[in-house]
């Protein structure tokens, strides 16, 4: 998995929508689960929803506790 993409889901904000505003890594599983069902966006965000889905959906989350330390840190 590219560190990269899992740094930007912990900083990009979702766009639109009911949880506009929200970081990618903190929207709950049921709006993602929606996605998957509907139909991910197409482009990056769809694929960063996608990722944050899979991350979700096998409980990997702890993948992320350093990255979101560093985001904070400014690093």
């Amino acid at each position: 998995m590219n560190p990269e993409i899992l740094k930007e889901i912990c900083i990009a904000k979702m766009p639109f929508g009911k949880y506009e505003g929200t970081v990618l890594a903190d929207l709950p599983i049921s709006y993602l689960e929606w996605f998957h069902r509907s139909g991910m966006p197409k482009g990056k965000l769809g694929m960063q929803l996608a990722t944050i889905y899979e991350i979700k959906l096998n409980g990997l989350m702890e993948l992320l506790i350093p990255i979101r330390a560093s985001v904070r840190n400014g690093l």
